[in-house]
């Protein structure tokens, strides 16, 4: 006899990540073949050395940084985000407008707390990022997808027939994980607008934000001086300066909106990881040219990877940008047979598309999601090599 479980528990599918990771505790590699792992977008990287000071100085020295701090977090960082901020996009953005979290997937959490019930709706785009998918079901808030077709760019037309009056949100990824494609700002734009006139929430997830290829404000958004009325804006520090396992994360909205989500907030972590606030409030002041070169090797990565695809037969680059490429495999199979079969035949791990889309999605069975972010120049060659070998 089991003790109960949660039904919408039940309802959603386990950690992707984590799944994957299990297909390899069958798996043997050999020295001159090693596993090439492109399944997760997360730095394996530990962060600069002086920011490793940083917080071992910290750790040390400032007792206060072990203790429980302000709930919405540290009143220096957010104002040095909302100071920053406001001069990247051109606005006018607060202190408390500004709230730390404790990675950006629970700011996801918390702002679709303050957001919807049960049985409200959040429309997402498909390939979506699947947290937020497994969110919105332990919820029991219901998802509806928008598919977004071989260019990975949801249309703003085809959302407003998806709106209906439990409609909460249209969440955006961008650039996007799991696709790569950077959304136009006028694109952004039109969703904001669509949002503004349906009197529902735009969720703007921006962690690969400092990885756009753009240069300037990716959107204008925050040059709207009303825009608290339907922007939420999420932020990740854990890629720009390599602090996951501290998990810091940003949300940005209005104060009314931070007040609710205090609530959330307070009842499952109580405050951000402290050591983890001190650094990133050291690396957005002392690591912009050290955040210039991490850029600059992201994008040309992403090059190495446009240029690989045009020589590998069959294949098609779907979207390439930030940490990933999402490609369309040429084999019979459907993605999650041949993403386990990848392990086995090329010792490469990465995620099938149907991880990234509703049961059944037939785009989702043609799709693989390439995260590149932690291999250099000569792994992609490898990768491409070991693709090239493949017959399924």
């Amino acid at each position: 006899m089991s003790l109960p479980l949660n039904p919408r528990f039940a309802a959603t599918f386990p950690p992707p990540v984590m799944e994957a990771r299990r297909w390899l505790e069958a798996a043997t590699f050999s020295k001159d073949r090693p596993l090439i792992n492109v399944s997760q977008a997360a730095p394996v990287d530990a962060p600069p050395p002086a920011l490793c000071q940083v917080i071992a100085e910290a750790a040390l020295t400032q007792p206060e940084s072990h203790l429980y701090g302000p709930v919405l977090g540290l009143p220096e960082l957010r104002a040095e985000v909302a100071n920053q901020w406001s001069i990247a996009y051109g606005g006018d953005i607060r202190a408390n407008e500004v709230a730390i979290t404790s990675g950006c997937n629970q700011a996801f959490a918390a702002t679709i707390a303050t957001l919807a019930g049960e049985g409200d709706e959040v429309i997402l785009p498909t390939p979506w990022y699947f947290n937020h998918k497994m969110w919105l079901d332990m919820q029991g808030v219901k998802t509806v997808p928008l598919p977004t077709g071989e260019t990975l760019l949801p249309e703003p037309d085809q959302a407003a027939k998806l709106i209906t009056p439990r409609t909460r949100a249209i969440v955006l990824v961008t650039p996007n994980n799991p696709g790569g494609v950077e959304y136009p700002a006028a694109l952004v734009r039109a969703f904001a607008d669509l949002c503004r006139k349906n009197n529902i929430a735009l969720i703007v997830d921006e962690t690969y934000r400092d990885f756009d290829s753009r240069t300037g404000a990716p959107h204008d958004l925050f040059t709207d001086p009303d825009w608290q009325d339907t922007l939420i804006q999420l932020y990740s520090f854990s890629k720009a300066y390599r602090l996951t396992g501290h998990r810091v994360g940003a949300m940005v909205a209005a104060p009314s909106r931070l007040a609710e989500a205090e609530k959330f907030l307070d009842t499952v972590t109580i405050c951000p990881n402290q050591l983890g606030q001190i650094a990133a409030l050291w690396g957005i002041r002392n690591l912009g040219d050290w955040l210039a070169g991490e850029r600059l090797e992201i994008l040309d990565r992403r090059a190495a990877i446009t240029e690989g695809f045009s020589a590998l037969t069959g294949w098609r680059l779907l979207g390439c940008g930030a940490y990933f490429a999402y490609v369309e495999h040429p084999f019979e199979l459907d993605s999650d047979v041949v993403a386990r079969k990848l392990v086995e035949d090329a010792a490469v791990l990465l995620l099938p598309g149907t991880m990234f889309t509703p049961e059944n999605d037939q785009a989702g069975k043609r799709q693989l999601r390439i995260a590149f972010a932690n291999i250099d120049r000569a792994g992609i060659g490898a990768l491409f090599d070991r693709l090239k070998s493949v017959a399924l």
